[in-house]
């Protein structure tokens, strides 16, 4: 932003949150600005249910509604265009979510959320962009009362906003909607592009672990007819021919400590053929003797998922002492028979993805039992040419991922970058106007 057109002078707000601001903009409290909409739906004026979704205020599903009484809408408030929407609850657990949404449409919103009504003077999109900025910079967490830090309208009515002429707000508000619009562009495009690169490893590992890296190898019926043709040396056979044994959780909950070494793994630590260490939970040296009096999962072996969801599945790491959690299960490997991180790449291919479909099929919940776990079905190229198959996997995968992670980085500036530009524009720190 130093590059940027700045005012001719500044001054000290007297706010320490919003530092100097131009010399010829002025604060007020939020009560010149903002009045509280409590209108309510009585007589059913509006059925548009409206909700706060990432920053703005849409058009709830309908499928979203099932279950909600057409009565309970009476008790909805109304909501206008350029009204300001806040979820004003759980300050202190949830620093996460957007809290703010500009209304474009007429509707309904539950009155857990706090309606702002714009006065005369004030220009709606600049007062949200200031109210996003203050969000997305964590200032707001500086309000709020209670045990869970909520807000109030009254917080709002303390809040410092400026006193500047509304063709000035427009301006500002203008200058934003185009740039912001612009970043949003390039981070659309930049999540295409990894949405992209994840499809192409899908592709070269499909291509792998079906049909090997010769085109032009001879092929043959397998014999399963959703699987279809597989190189003439390959064989197909469930993944319990290639298997010592399927180990099961023990269906309980263990216990749980802080700072211990003992991982628990559970269903949502294993993700696209990965250990997720994210919410990890450890458990102490007793707990682990108890949850793995069936065996300690040996480094390279198997961890499926069981149930919530169903087939994920990750090799144990060589570095990290795990018991089971439950809907988890542990995969022996006979390695005379099957590369673990091929069997990995079996279960994440159409063929294991084809069998979970069709186990899932008239299920609101899939969950596997023993069976159908032994019964995985895997197509086996000579044990060489498996490592040599995982050897390729790998390669392309650290190259893919590589590319994502820049990609990545690239969209997490620009996130950066439009908080900044937002916040510099609405405090005067910048002149756009």
């Amino acid at each position: 932003m130093d590059s940027m057109p700045k005012y001719a002078s500044y001054k000290d707000s007297g706010v320490e949150w919003l530092g100097n601001i131009p010399s010829d903009w002025n604060l007020k409290p939020g009560f010149v600005a903002f009045t509280e909409n409590k209108r309510n739906n009585k007589g059913m004026k509006e059925n548009t249910v409206l909700s706060l979704s990432y920053g703005k205020i849409v058009i709830k599903p309908e499928e979203k509604l099932v279950g909600l009484v057409p009565e309970s809408f009476e008790t909805y408030q109304l909501v206008e265009p350029n009204d300001i929407i806040v979820r004003c609850t759980d300050l202190q657990n949830d620093k996460v979510s957007l809290r703010t949404g500009l209304a474009k449409d007429n509707g309904i919103i539950t009155s857990a959320y706090l309606n702002l009504k714009v006065r005369r003077g004030f220009n709606s999109r600049f007062l949200h962009y200031y109210l996003h900025s203050l969000d997305t910079t964590k200032v707001i967490y500086k309000f709020g009362s209670g045990l869970r830090q909520n807000l109030s309208f009254l917080d709002f009515k303390r809040l410092p906003v400026f006193d500047i002429s509304e063709s000035i707000q427009i301006a500002v508000a203008d200058y934003l909607d185009q740039k912001t619009a612009q970043i949003d562009e390039a981070i659309a495009i930049k999540e295409q592009q990894i949405a992209l690169l994840k499809e192409r490893k899908q592709i070269i590992i499909q291509q792998a672990v079906t049909q090997g890296l010769d085109p032009n190898v001879p092929m043959k019926d397998s014999g399963v007819e959703w699987i279809g043709r597989i190189p003439k040396h390959w064989h197909y056979e469930p993944i319990k021919y290639s298997l010592k044994g399927i180990v099961d959780c023990e269906h309980k909950t263990a216990p749980f400590v802080d700072e211990e070494e003992f991982f628990v793994v559970r269903t949502t630590n294993v993700k696209d053929g990965k250990i997720n260490l994210t919410g990890a939970k450890y458990t102490h040296a007793k707990g682990y003797k108890e949850w793995t009096r069936r065996g300690i999962p040996t480094p390279g072996d198997i961890l499926l998922t069981r149930e919530a969801p169903a087939g994920e599945a990750c090799t144990v790491p060589e570095d990290l002492k795990l018991c089971l959690g439950q809907r988890m299960v542990w995969l022996k490997v006979d390695r005379t028979r099957l590369v673990p991180e091929f069997g990995v790449a079996l279960i994440y291919s159409s063929i294991g993805r084809t069998y979970i479909d069709f186990l899932s099929a008239g299920s609101t919940v899939l969950h596997f039992n023993m069976s159908d776990i032994a019964n995985i079905p895997v197509v086996l190229p000579p044990l060489d040419e498996q490592k040599a198959l995982v050897e390729y996997i790998n390669c392309k995968s650290v190259e893919i991922e590589n590319s994502s992670k820049i990609l990545s980085q690239q969209i997490e500036k620009l996130r950066e970058y439009k908080t900044t530009l937002i916040n510099s524009a609405v405090t005067g720190k910048i002149k756009v106007a």
